[in-house]
């Protein structure tokens, strides 16, 4: 697929079936996450994949994170972050270092390394023929969820990328054009 059809043709699919993607797969796209630029060559992205059952278990945390925070919720409200995990066979949660005090890199360099990391799992999941979201919320901030999936304090969660074969495709637009975005100086 060539790069702009990818860029253009990339879109959001929320949608995909429980269909389990092999691991060489999505070892594909960690690679292409792999391949973003970063400053300094620190390579600050972290990536953790969960698939099966441990998708259950990160909505056990949800589901704990959210009663600890809601102790008035009846337990069954908890059934909803519980679930989330499992909207795909996949989910990827992507992670960014702060910086080592021994090197030139600063935070957003990092935070914006991994980011363009996520862009290109996006894109190559697209390339491949796969459905995929990037969520944040309020589970890329949470200290239980951090902590389940390994990332130390100083680390951030930049969000998860939901990853499937897509239900249906969605139709194509186009999205809104750079012209109100940029100031030329010449």
């Amino acid at each position: 697929m060539e790069v702009f059809e990818a860029i253009h043709g990339r879109q959001t699919i929320s949608k995909v079936k429980q269909d389990a993607l092999p691991r060489d797969l999505v070892e594909k796209l960690l690679n292409a996450g792999a391949q973003a630029p970063n400053h300094y060559k620190v390579r600050p992205w972290r990536f953790v994949v969960l698939t099966g059952d441990g998708r259950n278990k990160l909505g056990d945390v949800f589901a704990a994170s959210f009663l600890e925070r809601n102790p008035a919720a009846p337990t069954e409200a908890a059934d909803k972050p519980r679930a989330l995990p499992l909207r795909a066979p996949v989910v990827i949660a992507i992670g960014a270092d702060k910086p080592a005090p021994d090197t030139k890199a600063i935070e957003i360099e990092n935070i914006s390394s991994a980011s363009a990391a996520a862009q290109n799992i996006l894109l190559a999941a697209y390339a491949k023929g796969l459905g995929a979201i990037w969520r944040t919320g309020e589970w890329a901030r949470d200290a239980k969820v951090k902590e389940f999936l390994g990332f130390a304090e100083d680390q951030h969660i930049l969000g998860f990328i939901y990853v499937g074969y897509p239900e249906v495709l969605p139709e194509p637009y186009t999205r809104a054009s750079f012209e109100d975005r940029v100031t030329w100086i010449e």
